[in-house]
């Protein structure tokens, strides 16, 4: 079976995003697959709105969309990968230090950390994020994850919201029960039980 691509957005602010993200890395274990890694914002996203809803009130989240913006338009989606697997470790396993240790582990300059307070990539995060977002709408949050096994037939969604992570075996039939859902015409949405805290 060839290989499959799949371009993942995901902003690094999410919890529930770097549970999916730690399932894709999974998957990329059990099935012939790849994960291109790219930047959203849920700051971009909800900018209009009159509410709210990730209380943000400071602007915490355009930092790290920032810093991995910067990180997709130097380096590219290969270090915007290696960037998230660090940096999702402290962001969102308790571990908080200086970013510029988590880019030195990355294998990336620690000057980056610059990004994090800078508007200067902001072109290359909104259009990244639109990328994204253009496919689906703008009524669903992070992660979007998109495949195209046959040429011009594109499988877009949102999700899904994991509270675990699967494992092995169990994370491969997750991602043919999600690709199997999300392919179906006139697909739109899938629930399950109410939302618990994530655990990593």
């Amino acid at each position: 079976m060839p290989q499959l691509t799949v371009r993942f957005w995901f902003d690094p602010s999410c919890p529930y995003t770097w549970l999916v993200s730690r399932w894709m890395r999974e998957v990329e274990q059990v099935r012939p697959v790849r994960v291109v890694w790219q930047i959203m914002s849920l700051s971009i996203l909800n900018e209009d709105r009159d509410d709210d809803p990730e209380d943000d009130p400071d602007g915490f989240l355009w930092g790290p969309a920032r810093l991995f913006a910067a990180v997709q338009h130097q380096y590219g989606a290969e270090a915007v990968g290696r960037l998230y697997d660090r940096y999702g470790v402290m962001a969102h396993g308790g571990v908080w230090g200086p970013v510029e240790t988590v880019l030195t582990a990355a294998g990336l300059p620690a000057d980056l950390a610059t990004a994090w307070h800078s508007p200067e990539h902001d072109e290359v995060l909104r259009a990244s994020h639109t990328a994204g977002v253009s496919r689906i709408g703008d009524h669903v949050g992070t992660p979007i994850t998109l495949v195209e096994p046959e040429a011009g037939r594109p499988i877009v969604w949102f999700g899904p919201v994991l509270s675990r992570v699967p494992q092995g075996e169990a994370a491969g039939r997750l991602w043919d029960g999600t690709l199997l859902v999300a392919e179906a015409d006139g697909f739109h949405e899938l629930k399950g039980r109410r939302h618990q805290p994530p655990v990593w």
